[in-house]
């Protein structure tokens, strides 16, 4: 099992509260990613789940049982840090097995157990290399290897990604999605990355100055965003946001569209703009347009439209998937 429930907790340093007041369930078996950008407290609530930090008020319930004053060793829950958190002079085999080691577990176990994660993770290889024998990545697996001989009710990721180069961390990031597979087991992983939330996530949490803006799935997000802050979080490129007499035309304060939902042509449209940037990724293109009276409206398209800075272009958004915003920036 691993449920955790999360009521009206806080965390406050000195006069400054951190997390204001936080009500979230997470369910058995779920994948869920906190996002947010830095700074919003995404951290720190991890940090408040593991025990790592103390609570200012509120209740943190692991499996119906109360747990927020019961110290991180008894919560049953494994860490996975950004620093990997590794001993240098140690063996793979001997990081992997060291907190079983400091349990007292018998020899026995905890080489079945290090074989066990070795083979999940593809290290059976490296077990009697030291960690600065090892890749990024390798090291990275390494610590998640540590976390998962524990036998964990949950795995609590921090930014576990953030110190390896794009490609490993889009290989990594992969890896971990199918671990999840694998061990189904409850997990819990920290980002500031919107695209390792979406790819990764079966509900994101998206957290704003210590407070949560909206929970849902990854598509829920996508599709329905519940405030400005959101839609424009959540989407690679952002969502365009556009205020003044363009949404007043569709009675709304601002209206959202996504670059995806903009049809480009070189002969006619909605808006006439010109081209300030384009940015051919070969797949795709992403063109920058200034509109007037609109403002810069970012556009995808196929990556061979046939354009350049300083040409002309007419978009038009898809009215159908046009998002609306009150004067208080809620989804209207």
């Amino acid at each position: 099992m691993g449920s955790i429930k999360l009521e009206q907790l806080s965390k406050s340093f000195g006069e400054h509260a951190v997390i204001p007041g936080i009500d979230l369930e997470i369910n058995d078996g779920e994948f869920v990613v906190f996002v947010g950008p830095s700074g919003c407290g995404k951290s720190t609530l991890l940090r408040l789940i593991a025990g790592l930090e103390d609570a200012t008020g509120g209740r943190i319930v692991i499996d119906g049982k109360d747990q927020t004053h019961t110290a991180p060793a008894q919560r049953g829950l494994a860490m996975v840090f950004q620093s990997y958190a590794l001993y240098p002079h140690m063996s793979v085999r001997s990081n992997i097995g060291f907190p079983l080691k400091m349990a007292k577990v018998d020899p026995a176990e905890i080489n079945r157990k290090v074989e066990e994660a070795a083979r999940i993770l593809n290290l059976t290889d490296y077990l009697e290399r030291r960690p600065g024998q090892l890749s990024g990545g390798q090291r990275q697996r390494v610590a998640i290897g540590r976390a998962i001989v524990r036998n964990p009710r949950c795995f609590l990721f921090d930014e576990p990604l953030s110190n390896l180069d794009a490609a490993l961390r889009v290989a990594m990031r992969l890896e971990i999605t199918e671990l999840h597979q694998k061990l189904k087991a409850t997990s819990i992983y920290v980002t500031h990355d919107q695209v390792e939330a979406m790819t990764m996530a079966d509900k994101i949490v998206v957290l704003n100055k210590g407070r949560i803006e909206q929970v849902g799935s990854p598509l829920d997000l996508y599709r329905s965003p519940a405030n400005l802050f959101v839609a424009g979080f959540i989407g690679s490129p952002k969502m365009n946001l556009i205020s003044g007499q363009a949404a007043s035309a569709h009675g709304a304060h601002t209206i959202g569209i996504r670059p995806e939902h903009i049809t480009l042509s070189l002969d006619s449209g909605m808006w006439r703009g010109l081209v300030t940037v384009a940015e051919h990724l070969g797949s795709d293109t992403f063109l920058h347009v200034e509109v007037d009276g609109v403002g810069t409206i970012t556009t995808r398209t196929g990556g061979e439209f046939p354009v350049r800075h300083g040409d002309t272009v007419y978009v038009t958004p898809d009215l159908n998937r046009l998002h609306k915003f009150n004067d208080k920036g809620l989804a209207a």
